[in-house]
């Protein structure tokens, strides 16, 4: 009798533990429910389809212990979906994210983590249990009552089946007819998951897609003397955090007495991630042609033919991505150790053009400057906001975070300036810098409470970046009439895109897929060029579909870009 009581002990207890497995399992299913714009049809199969599926899935063995552990790449999922829906409040695990894991160096993964702590918590509290519990279940040789897994199983099959049956109104009623890849977890992760591996392997076989290819380039002027041209590369400045923007803050105190700063005001990133965004300014393809960027080499290959000797002077990690594949085809490439102050990136410049006997110089400074954790960015002399104290990403910290945010503008802003008055001291030489920011940067500035970047769906705070050039007095009378245009087109319409263009025209560079029309030193720049953006999936959309809402067209408003 004793033995018979405790059987059904431990079978009443391993059916609860099933139960525990597929409720904690569709929990982000029902959070995306509500905060992503998806039609009643759609989360009504977001919802059971996934339920039903999980039901029988855990009943697909005597033994469910052994089915939660074979579903760990399921529970890998949700932890890590609801770790993103308390970063960014909305979206799900996109392909960028998983670029992004491998990618992102352990320094800042850390600081990152160190700065979700609650939603990393959560997921412990909510998961860790559940395979413990499991993995006792699968040592002591449990198993699942025959009546309860024939009841769970079908029960599972016709709530899936229910599901199955709401995906034929969700697709009459979507727009794109995506429903199954883009709208219904985890599919549209495992769907992610896969593209972000294609676009590995493309990173991976770039020398081989590449060789051979050739901008076939002729310069169409030169500078008497030295020219030196510097291209830097900035890291999560939005413009609106800027003085020379309008910010009502002091955060360009040195840029904003240079009276022959030319400054763009209307640049629109093409991509909120660095390893996207920084190959597509490297490199001449539109965002439309994203195929391409894997065929083609980019800005330091271009100014290699060119005759120029090439540095990638970076403060950032290798990354694995494009980035680095780009950046290798520089003769010379120096990655910085820390600090990593972007100061650092000045030495350097001083250190190559003292030595140096070339005429003709390229140097990419790719900067760490506005990257996450911000008070990190700058040495503490730089802490003109305060308080900046590195603190948990929430609403209630809102003052210091934004505090450690300028801050660390304010020294890309002593950075910028310390570059170009050492430019101006240089004797005989024209010399230009072009600088954009890769990426803006979300800060809790609006009740979506949005955080970061990188989301895959976008914000005007992630869109619009600070840009601007500078010209030496030689560069000026050299070629006042690149300099004229550039001027006259600070407030045109302009992506991350015509940056490639408008380096190459800088230095009078021409060649195959260098367009004039593009670069913004050009008289003849287009202003009614599309400007599109490079979604999550790779396809070039309009900003208007990137997931803006009311509120990102009314700051968009207010600066006067028309997205």
């Amino acid at each position: 009798m004793l033995r018979h009581r405790a059987v059904k002990t431990r079978s009443r207890f391993t059916t609860l533990l099933t139960v525990y497995f597929f409720v904690a399992l569709i929990i982000p299913n029902c959070i995306l429910a509500n905060t992503e714009p998806y039609s009643v049809w759609t989360v009504e199969a977001l919802i059971l389809m996934p339920l039903g599926f999980y039901m029988m899935w855990s009943v697909a063995l005597r033994r469910s212990g052994v089915m939660i552990w074979l579903a760990f790449p399921f529970i890998f999922f949700c932890a890590f979906q609801i770790v993103l829906l308390y970063l960014f409040g909305n979206s799900v695990i996109a392909t960028d994210m998983f670029t992004n894991i491998l990618t992102t160096n352990p320094g800042e993964a850390g600081e990152l983590l160190g700065n979700i702590y609650p939603a990393v918590i959560i997921v412990c509290v909510m998961y860790l249990p559940l395979l413990w519990l499991a993995a006792r279940e699968i040592g002591l040789k449990r198993y699942i009552s025959r009546t309860t897994r024939m009841n769970v199983g079908l029960t599972g099959a016709a709530i899936f089946a229910v599901g199955l049956l709401a995906l034929w109104p969700a697709y009459a009623v979507s727009e794109e007819k995506h429903v199954l890849r883009d709208e219904i977890f985890p599919l549209n992760a495992i769907y992610n998951l896969g593209l972000s591996g294609s676009e590995f392997r493309k990173v991976h076989n770039f020398e081989k897609t590449s060789e051979g290819f050739t901008f076939e380039p002729v310069r169409t002027a030169e500078a008497p003397g030295r020219e030196v041209y510097i291209y830097v590369i900035g890291e999560a400045a939005r413009a609106m955090n800027w003085q020379l923007y309008g910010y009502d803050r002091e955060t360009n105190p040195e840029l904003a007495k240079i009276e022959d700063l030319v400054v763009f005001r209307n640049m629109l990133t093409q991509s909120n991630t660095t390893h996207k965004s920084v190959p597509l300014i490297l490199s001449s393809v539109r965002t439309d042609e994203h195929e391409e960027l894997f065929r083609r080499k980019g800005l330091p290959a271009l100014f290699n033919e060119a005759g120029f000797d090439t540095w990638f002077i970076s403060n950032q990690s290798r990354q694995g991505a494009m980035i680095d594949n780009l950046a290798h085809d520089a003769r010379h490439l120096i990655y910085i150790r820390s600090p990593r102050y972007d100061m650092q990136l000045l030495d350097e410049v001083r250190k190559i053009l003292e030595k140096s006997d070339s005429k003709k110089l390229l140097l990419i400074l790719h900067c760490y400057g506005s990257h996450f954790s911000y008070h990190q960015r700058y040495p503490r002399e730089f802490a003109h906001f305060r308080p900046d104290t590195d603190v948990a990403i929430a609403r209630q910290n809102r003052e210091m975070l934004v505090n450690a945010y300028d801050n660390s503008i304010r020294y890309t802003d002593h950075f910028l300036a310390q570059t170009i008055d050492y430019l101006r001291s240089l004797e005989d030489t024209s010399s230009a810098l072009l600088y954009c920011a890769d990426h803006g940067e979300d800060l809790i500035d609006d009740d979506r409470d949005r955080f970061l970047h990188a989301s895959p769906t976008t914000t005007a705070y992630q869109l619009y970046v600070a840009s601007l050039a500078w010209f030496s007095d030689a560069y000026r009378r050299n070629f006042p009439e690149k300099v004229a245009a550039a001027m006259a087109n600070e407030t045109a319409p302009a992506t991350t895109h015509a940056l490639f263009h408008t380096m190459a025209d800088m230095a009078s560079i021409r060649g195959r897929f260098i367009v004039r029309e593009a670069s913004l030193v050009c008289g003849d720049y287009d202003r009614k060029a599309p400007r599109r953006y490079l979604n999550d999936h790779n396809e070039a959309v309009p900003y208007r579909k990137t997931g803006l809402m009311l509120q990102d067209m009314e700051v968009f408003r207010r600066y006067g870009i028309e997205p």
